[in-house]
């Protein structure tokens, strides 16, 4: 059953009132409440709060990186393991065909249900799932393939292991091999991007925002907590964070938003996988119109540009 969140409930009467207009075989009811329900989707989701896309972003109902694999790839094998400690199953690692291309496909996955929940840790990698991660996009360097990363995560695993095994080691050699790495490679945050955790994958020629997914230092729980030890103050901390895909793109921190269905990804997964693979195949033959030496430089300028800043005199 779909799972609605407060501001959908509108758009969910309306949605059950079709299907029985249907069992009814109304059809002419039908072609009138649909009218209704796309007006109704149209006023909902063009005047989100910043705190609406952050339940978006998270809805339990929304596609997780295997949902896309499954959605975009064929002839897909997977690849287990860093070679040094462990299989992390939160981050996934697939080479297979997207329309014929040939591609290393990098994902965090936070798996449904208590089992699977507690198989992936809530997408909370560990170290050794940044190892395999980026052994498999050296991989993909070897061979000349292109690498698609899509980010959900709520951020690195801050367990006790995964700090004696050197989380933050893990995660700054990432940001290193990942800015040097000579393939062409797409970064998608598809849910939540938390901190170091999306940052690890997060490196690529071209960095990407579904329309409802966030991207921020800490979660708005943690803002609120540290800044005023109040949980009440989630919404605020979520607007004052800037977290949204609209705001990132004002800021010059990513380079597009992918116009997922209005409804949401979680209403129509296959309409987003059809939004994800059409970004990933027009970026990666807008790169390889560039020379390696032309598109490194530009994967430079982008890096460094972030964080620019201008000091200007105010008059007294």
């Amino acid at each position: 059953m779909a799972f609605y969140l407060d501001f959908e409930k509108k758009i969910q009467q309306i949605q059950e009132d079709i299907s029985l207009a249907e069992i009814r075989h109304d059809a002419q009811a039908v072609e009138i409440l649909q009218k209704d329900l796309d007006k109704e989707v149209t006023k909902t989701y063009k005047n989100l709060s910043p705190f609406q896309e952050l339940q978006l972003a998270r809805h339990q109902d929304r596609p997780y990186a295997l949902n896309y694999v499954n959605l975009i790839m064929t002839d897909k094998y997977e690849l287990h393991g860093d070679r040094h400690f462990a299989d992390d199953k939160a981050i996934i690692c697939y080479l297979g065909l997207i329309e014929g291309e040939q591609v290393m496909l990098i994902g965090e996955q936070k798996g449904r249900g208590t089992k699977n929940k507690l198989k992936r840790n809530f997408g909370m990698p560990n170290p050794e799932g940044y190892r395999k991660a980026l052994r498999a996009a050296q991989m993909a360097e070897k061979f000349g393939i292109p690498v698609l990363m899509l980010i959900d995560t709520p951020g690195a695993y801050p367990g006790l292991g995964a700090e004696e095994r050197n989380q933050s080691e893990a995660i700054a050699r990432n940001l290193l091999e990942l800015s040097k790495l000579n393939t062409q490679t797409i970064s998608i945050v598809i849910g939540e991007g938390g901190s170091g955790g999306a940052l690890a994958i997060g490196v690529a020629d071209r960095l990407a925002m579904m329309r409802y997914s966030v991207f921020s230092v800490i979660s708005p729980e943690g803002c609120s907590a540290i800044l005023w030890n109040d949980p009440a103050k989630v919404e605020a901390a979520t607007k004052a964070l800037k977290i949204t895909s609209a705001d990132l793109k004002e800021l010059g921190l990513i380079d597009d938003i992918i116009d997922e269905p209005l409804i949401g990804a979680h209403r129509d997964k296959q309409g987003a996988a059809e939004a994800i693979k059409n970004y990933f195949l027009s970026s990666l033959a807008q790169l390889r119109e560039m020379s390696s030496d032309e598109r490194m430089d530009k994967r430079y300028e982008r890096l460094v540009s972030i964080g620019e800043f201008e000091e200007r005199e105010v008059s007294s």
